[in-house]
């Protein structure tokens, strides 16, 4: 009885710890590019910047989740999910420490680089985690560290400001100094980094007569997935693309387009923290209603709608309406948790959902890293807003169409076993 107790206390608090671990993770998985995007205007007079290139800077995150986050599955097999997110909450406090203080591009972009690789696996692993270790509550848990991750990234934006303004004015310590908030997500994933090397290895079974959908049928599953034979894996890829194209554009841009139309740094830094902001009660209310739908479409095509308006607004009366444009864009950013559910909701194993959401994360990602960088151009060689505003509409509507597509109720191991 005793030690039954004694098992239960300590199943109780692995657990608690895990959820801190989770929701450190999650505050930290975009501070390091929305407190650039608040600063960007210094920065770039800084380090000498042309627009072109701060357009390059503001691709590097999809760019660094593509390349690093394919790469997620395969390193969590070897040495287990825990020691996978400790060894990036580790990435991101030396890269945020390290960049500021670089001296040049070149360094900015290295240091920049090591910060996003450790936020490119522990993306593509929390829903893994999620799925594995709260099977039967994938949409509040999804909810959860949504919302931390929305928390995080508004408050990078609202904050790096006047804290930057509070320590001397310097850009270069205002970035320095989230390094301290990645540093405290590292110890709670000290604990799960040993638990891969603890676990007893146990055989592979054999494999089951009658092929892959025979297989399916009975409930088991193959180590890997033939994930490009799914078309839900493809609609939900880009999916992810599109609105991470929209969502790296905001934190990147949104700002000086609010400070081209002759709103103060300070309220240009509070305006991206608002759209952010959106993110924390929507993130945490979004996964558990889709969860519920055997649809997730309409949800799409309300947050698609809202971005048009917000892009519509922005070019008609960008200061006037700020305020508003800012709350519309934010809701449609909530594209990205609707992601995150539909990618545990798609798949029905956890070895399932750790490659759906590497290709669907990395395929992204990949199709989102030309969009920050044309808005940088656009904006260089026309010298407005417009175009820019333009393209980010344009892209919403074929967000809204792979959205529908991707919230049927299909998983890819039916698709990957029927083709």
């Amino acid at each position: 009885m005793a030690a039954s107790a004694t098992r239960t206390g300590t199943h109780a608090w692995r657990t608690r710890l895990l959820i801190a671990g989770i929701v450190l993770a999650a505050l930290n998985l975009r501070p390091a590019i929305t407190s650039l995007g608040a600063l960007l205007e210094e920065v770039r007079d800084g380090l000498g910047m042309s627009g072109g290139m701060a357009g390059l800077l503001t691709s590097v995150p999809p760019l660094c989740f593509a390349v690093f986050g394919v790469m997620a599955p395969r390193l969590a097999r070897r040495f287990g999910p825990g020691a996978v997110v400790c060894a990036g909450m580790a990435a991101i406090t030396a890269g945020l420490l390290i960049r500021p203080y670089t001296g040049g591009t070149a360094g900015f972009l290295a240091a920049s680089a090591l910060a996003l690789m450790g936020i490119a696996v522990s993306n593509v692993l929390m829903p893994v985690i999620v799925k594995r270790h709260f099977p039967d509550r994938v949409g509040s848990m999804t909810g959860l560290y949504s919302m931390a991750l929305a928390l995080g990234t508004s408050a990078a934006a609202a904050l790096t400001v006047p804290l930057t303004e509070a320590l001397g004015g310097g850009w270069r310590p205002g970035l320095a100094l989230w390094a301290g908030l990645a540093a405290a997500a590292v110890p709670p994933w000290l604990f799960f980094a040993r638990e891969h090397r603890q676990r007893p290895k146990t055989p592979a079974p054999e494999p089951a007569p009658g092929g892959p959908a025979a297989a399916h049928a009975r409930g088991e599953l193959p180590d890997r997935l033939r994930i490009t034979r799914s078309r839900t894996a493809w609609a939900l890829a880009v999916f992810f693309g599109l609105q991470a194209t929209a969502a790296y554009i905001t934190m990147g841009w949104m700002a000086q387009i609010f400070r081209d139309a002759g709103v103060s740094a300070g309220e240009a830094g509070l305006l991206l923290a608002v759209t952010m902001a959106m993110g924390v009660p929507l993130a945490y209310v979004i996964p558990r209603v889709a969860s519920r739908l055997p649809r997730q479409g309409p949800i799409v095509v309300v947050l698609g709608v809202c971005g048009l308006a917000g892009y519509t607004g922005l070019y008609l009366a960008p200061a006037e309406g700020a305020w508003a444009w800012a709350v519309l864009l934010g809701v449609a950013n909530c594209a990205f948790p609707l992601a995150l559910t539909m990618v545990g909701m798609r798949a029905r194993t956890g070895a399932g959902v750790a490659q759906l959401s590497a290709f669907a994360q990395s395929t992204g990602y990949l199709i989102s890293i030309p969009g920050p960088l044309l808005v940088g151009v656009l904006y260089q060689h026309s010298g407005g807003w417009g175009p820019p505003l333009a393209l980010m509409a344009a892209l919403m509507l074929p967000q809204m169409a792979v959205g529908v597509l991707a919230g049927r109720p299909r998983t890819v191991e039916e698709e990957a076993a029927a083709r």
